[in-house]
């Protein structure tokens, strides 16, 4: 049974959603297995395009299960209006299915959210102001509520009394903020509950039925890892972990079930919000490549920051995800560039490091040391066998290989589904 993890290789946005819906046609079940609503997949394909941010890319197939697993937080309403978007559209949701054990996002999440970046003033993290980042911090905290708490009407109500107890003294005495209305959250909820009940289900029993079959699970990740709260520029970072370890705790995987580890990356970099990112382009060439690719926020519509590909990162999250194969996405953004640049080393207060420090503060400070590489000059976006891309994009990606230490399994060179060449098979 093949148990495959995607995860992102850089600070998100990677083009997970296209490779998972790549993959997807293989698989049985799709598992969404961290994050929230404060991450997004576009997806296109013959249904048309898509900007997912909580149900699985999988979702596509009619055959294919899909989970969003206990490692989520999950907002009810976005769900819902997800899976009403996806059913206008003539997609079935038969088969989408939300742990029991996945934490909700509550209103008082989104206000705190809110009321923490505007206290933070200009050392704001940048968050989506979404709830996921105090949601999370409540499920640690043990002041979670989880899907499963949905379903007993009695048991629900008396949780969100003692936790929106707490929530208003909160939101009274600390941001001095109007209270909540008990009454009005719980009949909000309850309503959710009607919906969401056929829909929940305890799914890892789902999962070990899935493996004993040798099915094939393929484990979803949101984001990226230099978005890790232990291993990203912490704490300009995320509220759970995209790491592929956590596919199998956001899951309810073991982790002697995985087989592959595939990380996605960009032939160049970008990120959204605050926080150190060493090759950002503040010039022409990084303000033409964005406009040249799209690259604005699927959740938030934020222009994202642009940068060189940047090997010493990549190799970083490569160790950490402890990847078997990569893929590189939207290499045809670069077929009209004449040089190109990848990061190969740091210059941190004049030393040279080959590693990602830990230390945001230092990082800030590390100016790339770049290789220079030579444009194909070429459209790509019709290639689909390695073997008749340019012989400089192949030296291009090659020379990722060598500069991450890890294979390069798949090239995307256009969003479509068909627009991906198999340099080596996945699994």
């Amino acid at each position: 049974m093949p148990v495959i993890a995607a995860v992102g290789g850089q600070w998100g946005d990677e083009g997970k959603g296209k490779v998972i819906d790549q993959l997807a046609e293989a698989a049985q079940l799709v598992v969404r297995f961290s994050g929230g609503d404060n991450a997004g997949h576009t997806v296109i394909n013959p249904h048309g395009e898509f900007k997912l941010h909580l149900i699985p890319a999988g979702i596509f197939y009619p055959h294919v299960v899909c989970v969003i697993g206990n490692g989520v937080v999950v907002n009810p309403a976005v769900f819902l209006k997800e899976k009403a978007q996806l059913e206008k559209r003539g997609l079935g949701t038969g088969n989408l299915f939300i742990s029991d054990r996945a934490n909700l996002v509550m209103p008082y999440h989104r206000l705190q959210d809110n009321l923490e970046e505007k206290a933070r003033g200009g050392k704001a993290l940048g968050t989506t102001h979404r709830g996921i980042g105090p949601a999370f911090a409540d499920k640690a905290a043990r002041l979670g509520i989880r899907a499963g708490e949905l379903m007993d009407k009695d048991a629900f109500r008396e949780r969100l009394g003692s936790v929106l107890e707490y929530k208003n003294r909160l939101l009274t005495k600390v941001y001095e903020a109007e209270p909540l209305s008990f009454d009005e959250v719980f009949e909000q909820y309850m309503g959710y509950a009607e919906l969401l009940t056929p829909h929940i289900k305890e799914t890892t029993a789902m999962l070990e039925m899935a493996a004993r079959e040798d099915k094939v699970i393929l484990l979803e990740g949101a984001q990226g890892t230099l978005l890790d709260p232990d291993f990203g520029t912490y704490p300009f970072c995320s509220s759970s972990s995209p790491l592929a370890a956590n596919g199998c705790l956001g899951s309810g995987i073991g982790p002697t079930d995985v087989d592959c580890v595939l990380g996605v990356y960009k032939a160049y970099c970008t990120r959204v919000g605050a926080g150190p990112m060493p090759t950002e382009l503040h010039d022409e060439t990084g303000d033409f490549i964005r406009n040249r690719a799209g690259e604005f926020g699927t959740t938030t519509g934020r222009p994202r920051r642009i940068g060189w590909f940047d090997a010493v990162a990549a190799r970083f999250t490569r160790r950490v995800n402890g990847l078997t194969g990569t893929a590189i996405t939207r290499l045809d953004i670069l077929d009209v560039m004449p040089r190109l640049n990848v990061c190969v080393a740091y210059r941190l207060d004049g030393k040279i490091i080959d590693y990602f420090p830990a230390d945001a503060a230092a990082l800030e400070r590390c100016q790339p040391v770049y290789e220079e590489l030579e444009g194909w000059l070429t459209d790509t976006s019709a290639v689909r066998d390695y073997e008749k891309l340019p012989l400089k994009a192949r030296k291009y990606l090659e020379r990722m290989e060598e500069l991450m230490l890890c294979p390069v399994n798949l090239v995307c060179a256009g969003p479509a589904r068909e627009q991906t060449i198999t340099k080596t098979p996945v699994w």
